[in-house]
């Protein structure tokens, strides 16, 4: 994908029911939803189900939004994403075991907002914590955001937080996601 991504990461695998939650969850904000395996969808997402104007672009999003992790696909990704990190798992008081990625299709300002938007929708229903990395200069601004449960990493910071830490941020100046 061009834009940016956001990670969701879960203490524990998607029950069935959740599963489908998800599944309706995504769809319910989408156009156009094709489901390419369980947990895996190729979707548009019309800002203005996200709470935003289009403000003259074309206002339908495209999004890869996927679970990855043993048994649900991506499992060597997921392993590798997740090797080692005992600076997360401190700061979300659980080892990931399972990850929904976002992944915006395009990389203007809007896909970074309705990336955090639509991650947000999606915490909503699944549960788990968000992990972003950061862009230079933004570790002072989100340090003070409701719903941050940590910031890992020197010579890469990343963010960990909740929804309400996502809508927060969203709002701040300088916002912007990492491609």
């Amino acid at each position: 994908m061009a834009g940016p991504v956001l990670v969701i990461e879960l203490a524990e695998p998607v029950s069935a029911a959740a599963l489908g939650e998800f599944r309706a969850s995504v769809q319910g904000l989408s156009t156009r939803f094709e489901q390419l395996r369980p947990g895996r969808f190729d979707v548009n997402v019309p800002v203005e189900r996200l709470g935003l104007e289009p403000q003259g672009l074309d206002g339908h999003r495209p999004f890869l939004v996927h679970l990855m992790g043993p048994g649900v696909g991506d499992e060597d990704t997921f392993e590798a994403e997740h090797a080692d990190e005992p600076e997360v798992e401190a700061a979300l008081g659980f080892k990931p075991t399972h990850a929904v990625n976002v992944s915006a299709g395009c990389n203007r300002r809007i896909d970074h907002v309705a990336t955090a938007l639509l991650t947000a929708a999606i915490v909503d229903v699944l549960g788990g914590a968000v992990s972003a990395e950061l862009l230079d200069g933004q570790q002072p601004v989100v340090t003070g955001l409701p719903g941050v449960l940590g910031v890992v990493g020197e010579a890469c910071p990343t963010v960990l937080g909740t929804a309400e830490f996502l809508r927060a941020w969203v709002g701040q100046p300088g916002f912007g996601l990492v491609k």
